[in-house]
Formats: C-alpha cells, sequence, structure tokens
C-alpha cells in the first residue's frame, strides 16, 4: 500500500530545510501512520538529499504530521542548483512510500 492512499501532502521550505506535511483522510488512517511513518521511515526514503536530521512533529487534531528534512535543500531556493531547491515536490515524492500491509 502506497502512503497516497491514507493520505495526501503539501510540502515547501523555509531556508535550507524541507518540510512536509502529511494530512490523514481519516482518524484509522492516522493512528495508522502515527506508527508506520517515523521519522526513520522518511530518513532513509529521502536519504539521497543530505539530510542531517528528520523530525516528526505530530497534529492530531488536524490528523496530520509535519516532517522537517534539516539540511535537505543544500541551501535552499537562491543558493541551491538543485533542480526543486524549494522543494516543492517533496510532498508528491512522499506519498510513494510503500507500507506492507497484512489483510
Amino acid at each position: 500500500m502506497k502512503l497516497k492512499e491514507l493520505a495526501y501532502a503539501r510540502s515547501g521550505d523555509k531556508g535550507s530545510n524541507a518540510n512536509i506535511g502529511v494530512i490523514a483522510y481519516s482518524k484509522e488512517n492516522y493512528v495508522f501512520l502515527r506508527t508506520h511513518l517515523t521519522e526513520e521511515k522518511v530518513a532513509q526514503y529521502f536519504s539521497r538529499l543530505g539530510s542531517y536530521h528528520v523530525k516528526r512533529f505530530d497534529l492530531p487534531n488536524l490528523l496530520a504530521f509535519n516532517f522537517v528534512l534539516y539540511g535537505a535543500l543544500d541551501g535552499g531556493g537562491s543558493m541551491s542548483l538543485r533542480t526543486d531547491a524549494q522543494g516543492k515536490a517533496l510532498g508528491q515524492a512522499i506519498l510513494q512510500i510503500s507500507f506492507e500491509v497484512e489483510r
């Protein structure tokens, strides 16, 4: 199962850091993601970006999570030569994370 079946996402930047919001479609999905969409899983998925730390902030009243990928944007919009130096595509990218689910 892919994350896009459980949630939608938005992303952006704060300087050199990427910011990704993941919003669950339902409370059940939020409960599942709270256990399975960990900082470690997101860090490993985006490891090629060179982020030195990933922090998850839980927003249970919104059924959402905010992930900050520190250093992932290589200096940010005004300094980086990356195609997506502002992290706008990372919200779509995170939706491709897969989970193994027993049915």
